[in-house]
Parts: C-alpha cells; structure tokens; sequence
C-alpha cells in the first residue's frame, strides 16, 4: 500500500474532526443543539449516558428511565461553579453543643417519633400505602399548628377544596391554614419566601417538577431536583417541610433511593389500610432515635394518638387458647407489650409451610431448627404460621423465646396462662441470650397485671417489681420446663 494514502486517510480523518467540532460550538451557540438523553437508576439515583437492563451501580434489574435534558438549560441545583467565598472551619471545641430548639406539633405520639418535637428547617419524608392516612395526619397536624405559626399547604394530587372538604370533615380549625394547588417547584419556593411560613407541606414530591428539566413529573432527576432545592430552602429560611413520598409494589419509597439521603428523616407508616391502627415508624432521624414508633387509631375524626398502646394490642379472648404468648417488644424508647399467636398443623404438602406476619420468616426457619435439636421437638412435617396481633412488626430478637412458647403450645395443644410473659434471645446452640432494656420491660408488664415472667438470666433483676415472680432462665430446656410445668 502507497505511503500517500496513508496519509490522505490520516489527515482526512483529522479534518473530518475538526469540522464536527466546528459545527457542535455553532450549534450551541444559536441554540440548536440536540437534546441529551441520559438515564437514571429509580433505585439509587446513579445515571448512565446509554441505556441497559441492569444498572451498574446496585445491580437492580429493569431501573433505567430516560431524562432528557436541553442543551441549552439551566445548570441544575447544587451544580453550580465556585461560588467564591471559603468555607469556615471549626475544631470540635469551638462547635456549640446547644440543643437543637424544637416545637410541639399538638400530636404527642408525632412528637414522638419525630424525637421530641419539630427542629427548624428539618425535611421530613413520609411513606406509606395509599389511604393509610399520610394526608390526614399532615392535614391534622398543619391545622393545628396554623393556630400558632403561619402554616402552607401545598398540594400537587388535589384541589383547594378537596381539602377544605377533608378538613371540614374532621371538625379542624380552617381559618388559619393557607392552602395553594401548585406543581411547579419555582413557584412553590418563591410563594413561600413571600407567605415565609413556620412549617409547609408538599404532598407530593412524585408530582412537584422543576422548569430545570424538560423530563416528567415522577422521574428520577425530577424527584431529585426538586427535592434539593426543597432541603436549599428550608436550611436556608428555617422553614420545616413535610414531603409525602409514594411506596412502590414491595413497600419502598418511590423514586430515587438518594431521596431517603438527602432529608433529616423518613417516617413509613405501617399496618393495613382497613385497620382501625396507623403505626408510625422511624427509619432515619438525625435529631433523635430510630424505631420509635408511634401508634395511632383511624376514627371518624382523622388519626388519633394512642397513648397507652399496650392495653390496645393486649385485647385478648377471655380463655386461654392454644397457641397465645405476651412478649415485651422495645420500639425506640419504650417498652410495648404484643401478643404473638401461632398455628401448628400436620402438613400435607412436601415442603411444609412456613408463614410469618410481622415477624422475620427467616429467622423461624432457624428457630424451628434449633427447637429440634436442643428441645427435641420435631417441626418437619407441620405447618407453622405466625402472627403478630396489631399488624406490629418486630424487628428484633427478644421475640425467639416467645415466638418457640407459642410454637409449643400450639403443638402440643395446651394453652399457657394469660398472666404470662416471655422474652429473650435463642442462640444456635440453645443457650437464652439477654437483650437490651430488660428491667423497662418488666417494669411495663408489671403495670399491666402480669404475674410470672420468663427471662434470660442476664435480664433478671435484684428486685423484681412488685406483684411479679420472675423466672431466669439459661437454656432452652429450662425455658421449656417453666413454660409447661
């Protein structure tokens, strides 16, 4: 091949370069670029230029949804250059420690779960399924604190009298709440540096959009950006806002998972729908402890606090009945006493079943083991179902004693006394484990009538309270033999 035409196809080719160069800056400049297109993770926010099934970053399947973005748009939020001015910088000496100043929201389990109180400039994030009460409570809670502190709705999935309708249905004060029927964040803000209200809600976040962004309502950098200039602004004005978050299929947040990230704290509420119990949980507070929960009951009148869930989740049938233990379960910083109810049955299938509400389904697969090899009492050819009364979920692993008494009893079909109540943690190789908070616990089953209790030996106390026989307990075959003495 001719050294010439080497070179002829090399500085063609550079040619060639230099002119799309060229042409892509006149373009820009008269504003006739093409639209970019990228592609956004609905899981963790991570953005891609091309489109593929699984995202890189979380290996989550079927996540990518397009964005397009002008060319000619404006730099979104917190992208923006070098603004000039140096960040200060503090030892840990020179930081004050005062505590954070809070405000009631008139709702004491609210106060609650939110640590307290509402901080200023605080971005809370609640989920939950559709009609559970996430409106409601907000509605509730806005009305309310109108009374004291300029207060603005705002909502992007109803009308201005849709919710005069819902408040005046729930008997609350209206002549105080300012209420605006808006989906663009601009105007959202720029109404709110005017009215400069104490606490505003936006409900909800899925269909606030930014003029930044040409995408959808809904979509990943939408969600977002919206969101950030939300948490701008109330760092910025010491505005406390409310965002209500959609959940999807499985019960997660809607939308990008760096949304959970960028507010103080996220609340979900739990239960059914068509329960008469609203079950408030903290999964992230940065101004107080996660997994407090509060406990409210849907009335004719909107969502009211429960005070004393205990006596709520202890409404039992008059006879003992198989199958029926109390534990003490530790949500936040509070004791809750919950009845764990089971249902064993001969099996007729291969696979036996193995069914778990509220509780871990895993963690009873592992349970019904080590009751057969440290108890003696087989489970492989029965069905095991598990039901937490309440709709309550317990997360932690003081229920393993209770949750192998009320196998037992079902099993063995001999109910156990009413005055009872079981707590601990089982290892794998049958020792009771003792778990944290033991002595609130007692102290919470002896206000409410309880008489024997069942406990790891590092749980027992010097001095029981009064009224209450305290059995510790080490292994597994001690725990049995005081449960079915």
């Amino acid at each position: 091949m001719h050294w010439w035409l080497q070179a002829l196809a090399f500085w063609c080719c550079k040619y060639i370069q230099l002119f799309r160069m060229i042409l892509a800056q006149i373009l820009e400049e008269s504003g006739m670029a093409k639209a970019k297109r990228m592609y956004g993770c609905t899981e963790c926010g991570a953005t891609f230029p091309k489109w593929a099934g699984q995202c890189g970053e979380c290996e989550a399947w079927n996540t990518l949804v397009e964005t397009v973005l002008e060319a000619n748009a404006a730099v979104p939020s917190g992208r923006s250059g070098w603004a000039g001015e140096q960040a200060q910088i503090k030892t840990l000496a020179e930081v004050s420690v005062a505590e954070v100043p809070r405000f009631s929201t008139a709702s004491g389990e609210l106060d609650r779960v939110l640590g307290g109180g509402l901080v200023d400039g605080s971005v809370v994030l609640i989920g939950g399924d559709p009609g559970i009460g996430k409106s409601t409570i907000l509605l509730q809670t806005l009305c309310n604190i109108a009374t004291r502190f300029p207060a603005l709705y705002v909502t992007g999935e109803e009308s201005q009298q849709q919710v005069a309708m819902r408040a005046r249905r729930l008997g609350l004060p209206e002549d105080k709440l300012k209420v605006m029927t808006e989906t663009c964040i601009e105007t959202i803000i720029a109404t709110a540096r005017l009215e400069k209200p104490k606490v505003m809600v936006i409900d909800s976040i899925q269909t606030i959009f930014t003029e930044q962004l040409s995408s959808a309502p809904g979509g990943v950098s939408q969600v977002r950006e919206s969101a950030a200039l939300l948490v701008r602004f109330a760092k910025q004005s010491g505005t406390a806002i409310f965002l209500v978050g959609h959940v999807t299929k499985e019960g997660a947040l809607a939308g990008p998972r760096v949304l959970e990230h960028m507010v103080d704290t996220v609340l979900y509420f739990e239960g059914e729908s068509d329960g008469r119990l609203r079950l408030l949980r903290a999964v992230k507070n940065r101004f107080g402890a996660i997994n407090e929960l509060g406990v409210f009951g849907m009335t004719d009148k909107g969502l009211k606090e429960v005070t004393n869930p205990s006596a709520i989740f202890l409404t039992r049938a008059q006879e003992e009945v198989p199958g029926s233990v109390v534990m003490a379960t530790w949500e936040g910083t509070r004791p809750m006493l919950v009845e764990v109810q089971a249902l064993v049955d001969t099996s007729h299938m291969g696979n036996p079943r193995r069914v778990t509400l509220g509780l871990d389904q895993n963690r009873l697969a592992m349970l019904l083991a080590v009751l057969h090899r440290h108890g003696g009492i087989p489970t492989y050819d029965q069905d095991v179902f598990l039901n937490v009364v309440g709709g309550v979920k317990v997360l932690e692993t003081a229920s393993d004693l209770a949750l192998m008494a009320a196998v037992i009893s079902s099993l063995r079909n001999k109910p156990l006394p009413h005055d009872l109540l079981v707590f601990g943690e089982v290892g794998l190789s049958g020792e009771i484990r003792p778990v944290p908070s033991g002595q609130e616990r007692l102290k919470e089953a002896a206000k409410h009538g309880f008489k024997r209790a069942i406990v790891p030996k590092g749980n027992a106390p010097k001095d029981p309270p009064p009224g209450l026989q305290v059995i510790a307990v080490t292994r597994l075959e001690q725990a049995l033999d005081a449960l079915f003495e």
